[in-house]
């Protein structure tokens, strides 16, 4: 269970911060031109996720003492945006993107659910 809740955590953190520069990088934010304050602290939260779960996937895989507790953190601010994020693609209509956010919600909740009861570590 460790390697799944690690390569999970690791692949998504990559994922996000792949997601972001791409749409950054071909101007698909259009945000900035109507909420720039809002958005970039929405980036910056997601990014955050982000560098959190690349972390507690490599302290997962290390065995770090400190990995379970950053395991639910990172997977706790994860499940907040994937409940706060289909919102948006609600809205433009992109319900596939909105089936792929409540698919990642169900791994991530229950992933964060099996660390809480693991009783190793």
């Amino acid at each position: 269970m460790k390697k799944a809740v690690s390569i999970y955590s690791i692949l998504i953190g990559i994922s996000m911060i792949l997601m972001w520069v791409f749409f950054l990088v071909t101007g698909s934010v259009p945000e900035f031109e109507t909420e720039p304050i809002r958005i970039t602290m929405h980036i910056l939260a997601e990014v955050l996720t982000a560098i959190l779960l690349i972390i507690s996937g490599i302290g997962i895989i290390k065995q770090k003492s400190w990995a379970k507790m950053l395991t639910l953190l990172s997977l706790g601010m994860l499940i907040y945006t994937l409940i706060q994020s289909p919102g948006y693609f609600m809205e433009t209509g992109e319900y596939i993107i909105v089936v792929m956010f409540a698919i990642m919600l169900l791994f991530a909740a229950y992933f964060a659910i099996k660390t809480i009861f693991n009783k190793k570590s």
